[in-house]
């Protein structure tokens, strides 16, 4: 058998070891200048006023519901089919998470849906833009509008995206993202807010370092000074700037990260556009498609074989691939808190059974991308009904 294809290889080369031995010989290793200059960077990209630096996009998500006042009690709409962490920062507030279904082809929230699951106590909605397609921000920026809620975006997927020519993080409340080891863009753990509230930027900024006052991150320096005031209990979210060194040579390679997903996606599509039994992403024409995950769904009627099967003959036949997601509905902790049954929310339960993602990422070369084609052609034909 040929070796193992993985599902994902970090994109890491020379450019990121040299940032990150000048930081090491710095003698600055935590929060400071890097992390600062990553920062002004990564606003610039994006398009938006303000970006905070912090340890994950779990800490994002939860240091914008916390500006944007979330308090007990509160209700926050989050789309089921999305990772655990967009739910888990609403309970953080002992607040509590709405789940919403998705529409069928991009597996993002259905905004048809978002009007009937409002309350007064509905403050927030959280879109995802799954895969790194964004979702229906006119729609859902509309209803928020009239019913006066926050949006916060979660772009964990979502760099570089665009959403009728506008960059995502530039266009909400907030918009958190992720880099991760696996995301188009890492800093090995890390996350960012992007904001064009300045308020908002600076609260997030304090709360992310212990509440502490805002020259408290340099006060070690020649500019600082030791003394710092408490001005709210806070969080230890703050990014390193040995990871900001690795976020600032990955960002260089953004662009070109991205063309080459957009290349390879583009080769899925071409590789399984005759095979009924696979159904491709789509794209809107109105969106510029970050391509974080290459998802398929498997069209059962035609095959004999159920989603874990092919996954476990995929697998066998040496090609890694994965899930995304198990929506939140279908986990016991929100299944029990929130009383969901799967047909509560049957477009994500139904999509669930079907999913497969599929390996695409930048590291990858055009033959691996042919082989896996070739590979899944193979077992579709093998378990054609």
């Amino acid at each position: 058998m040929k070796d193992f294809l993985p599902f994902h290889r970090s994109d890491v080369g020379d450019e990121e070891v040299a940032e990150v031995v000048d930081v090491l010989r710095s003698g600055w290793l935590t929060t400071g200048p890097k992390v600062r200059e990553f920062e002004r960077e990564f606003a610039a990209m994006v398009e938006a006023e303000h970006a905070v630096a912090v340890n994950s996009c779990t800490a994002a998500l939860h240091l914008a519901l916390e500006a944007a006042g979330i308090r007990e009690g509160d209700e926050v709409l989050v789309p089921t089919m999305t990772f655990a962490a967009t739910a888990e920062v609403v309970t953080y507030f002992k607040a509590k998470p709405v789940l919403i279904d998705c529409v069928p082809d991009t597996l993002n929230l259905d905004p048809d849906l978002i009007e009937a699951a409002i309350t007064k106590r509905t403050k927030a909605i959280i879109p995802v833009h799954f895969a790194g397609h964004p979702c229906d921000l006119k729609s859902v920026r509309s209803i928020a509008q009239v019913h006066g809620l926050r949006v916060i975006e979660d772009a964990a997927h979502a760099l570089p995206a665009r959403y009728h020519g506008k960059m995502i993080g530039g266009i909400s409340d907030a918009t958190c993202f992720s880099f991760y080891a696996t995301k188009n863009i890492t800093t090995g753990e890390g996350g960012m807010i992007t904001t064009n509230n300045g308020e908002w930027a600076a609260r997030m900024r304090m709360m992310s370092l212990h509440g502490l006052s805002r020259d408290a991150w340099n006060r070690y320096s020649a500019q600082g000074s030791w003394y710092y005031e408490i001005l709210s209990p806070g969080f230890k979210y703050n990014l390193t700037d040995i990871a900001a060194a690795l976020g600032l040579a990955q960002l260089k390679k953004c662009e070109r990260f991205w063309k080459g997903r957009e290349q390879y996606a583009a080769l899925y599509q071409e590789g399984f556009q005759s095979v009924p039994e696979i159904i491709c992403p789509t794209s809107a024409p109105h969106v510029q498609h970050a391509w974080h995950l290459y998802v398929i769904q498997l069209n059962l009627e035609l095959l004999r074989v159920g989603r874990d099967e092919f996954i476990r003959q995929l697998q066998e036949a040496g090609v890694g691939c994965s899930v995304h997601f198990i929506p939140l509905h279908l986990h016991p902790y929100h299944r029990d808190m929130g009383g969901y049954r799967p047909e509560d929310l049957p477009v994500s339960s139904k999509a669930f059974k079907r999913i497969v993602s599929l390996p695409l990422y930048s590291k990858m070369s055009e033959g691996e991308i042919n082989r896996v084609v070739d590979t899944v052609r193979d077992l579709v034909g093998r378990n054609r009904r």
